[in-house]
């Protein structure tokens, strides 16, 4: 592996160690080939900076404190168009500023990464308690219908495994990829072992031939709706723009090319749920209750449900790990199968509204909700699941 300048990148090795999820973002990030990261410290998000900037300079990457989170996305947007595997990492607040930004992101189709390690909001709220109420951001924080691909890991291990697809997405469909993970997980540490680069597929971005430079058109529509995405510098004719434009990447002003060109960003996300939408479940085919949960929740929901069928109770779960786009089919179907799905979320219930939407009457949903800085215990989860019984 080597960097822009042509420098080696070593090699890294597997190892064992105990990381904090913070940290696992960085290892992750380094299996999967992060050679940029740009970005402004937070709460409970820093470790994830401080890590890069010992890390990334010793490999052959660059690091970069911007002033704010908002010219820190404009960076990664920027060091992405140049070649570089991009990052950047943030909590609530800064996530807020990062959406103006991630819109273009998403209009220029700059694979990058942006991690949002949630704390209790709005504003500053509590830095250091775990929250997942960025969820509806994560999928309608910026302006404007667009896609977007967003993954949530409820363990340390699942922090490593979902940067590194993090990036392979990001890299295969030319996207921001948002990684949510909260507090709890972000801090909590765990013995984990660390994949070398070897071990796991590593995506890279599909790029056009330089003999075709002189007929090459940046965003031109391809039969997979992913344009070839040559680096900045390679003597491709390249112009980005947050307006909606044509094949050339220059704005008409027309009407065809904004249905067009939104069109061909949706397909390319829509046309792919099977390999974007990850989840992990443990249904025997005889449930009538399933707990439905994503990020650090789902490590009480899991509990919860042993628990319950050590008492005879016919339970099960789901763990989402690709939280948008959302599992809808999957959850349809599950709805006709079963009496009951709990949906248990650190917010006032958002998830919740896709999961009721996706199961159409057919089952009952209900949730449980806590927004005060605190964890949702097992034992409260196991209370719902004996209540709706």
């Amino acid at each position: 592996m080597k960097n822009k300048a042509g420098e080696k990148i070593k090699e890294k090795e597997a190892r064992t160690m105990l990381l904090q999820g913070d940290e696992a973002v960085v290892e992750g990030g380094l299996v999967a080939g992060a050679s940029f990261f740009a970005g402004y410290p937070i709460t409970p998000a820093s470790e994830i900076a401080e890590g890069f900037a010992e890390k990334l300079p010793a490999l052959g990457g660059k690091f970069i404190q911007m002033e704010d989170e908002i010219a820190s996305m404009g960076c990664v947007i920027g060091a992405s168009l140049a070649g570089e595997k991009a990052i950047t990492a943030t909590s609530g607040p800064g996530f807020s500023l990062k959406q103006e930004n991630l819109g273009l992101g998403i209009m220029v189709e700059a694979p990058c990464v942006v991690v949002n390690v949630q704390r209790v909001g709005p504003s500053t709220g509590l830095p250091t308690s775990p929250s997942q109420g960025d969820v509806m951001q994560a999928r309608w924080g910026t302006h404007g219908d667009h896609p977007i691909i967003a993954l949530s890991p409820s363990t340390v291990k699942e922090t490593i495994d979902l940067t590194i697809e993090s990036f392979n997405m990001a890299e295969k469909y030319r996207i921001p990829v948002i990684l949510l993970l909260d507090e709890i997980v972000g801090h909590m540490r765990e013995k984990v072992r660390i994949p070398s680069p070897e071990e796991v597929e590593i995506v890279e971005r599909k790029r056009p031939r330089l003999e075709d430079r002189e007929e090459f058109y940046p965003y031109l529509e391809t039969e997979d709706h992913i344009p070839p995405m040559p680096d900045y510098g390679q003597g491709f004719r390249y112009h980005s723009t947050g307006l909606f434009h044509d094949k050339t990447g220059f704005p008409r002003g027309k009407t065809e090319d904004a249905r067009r060109l939104m069109d061909r960003l949706m397909a390319k996300i829509d046309e792919n749920l099977d390999d974007i939408i990850l989840l992990e479940d443990d249904l025997k085919g005889d449930e009538e209750i399933v707990v439905l949960s994503y990020g650090s929740t789902a490590r009480s929901a899991i509990s919860a449900v042993v628990r319950a069928r050590q008492e005879g109770l016919k339970a099960g779960w789901v763990k989402l790990k690709t939280v948008w786009p959302f599992a809808e089919d999957f959850v349809a179907d599950l709805a006709d199968r079963v009496q009951e799905i709990i949906v248990p979320e650190l917010n006032r219930g958002q998830l919740i509204g896709e999961v009721e939407k996706a199961a159409c009457g057919r089952a009952r949903i209900s949730g449980i909700h806590r927004y005060d800085g605190t964890i949702i215990p097992p034992a409260e989860i196991l209370a719902k699941i004996k209540e709706v019984g």
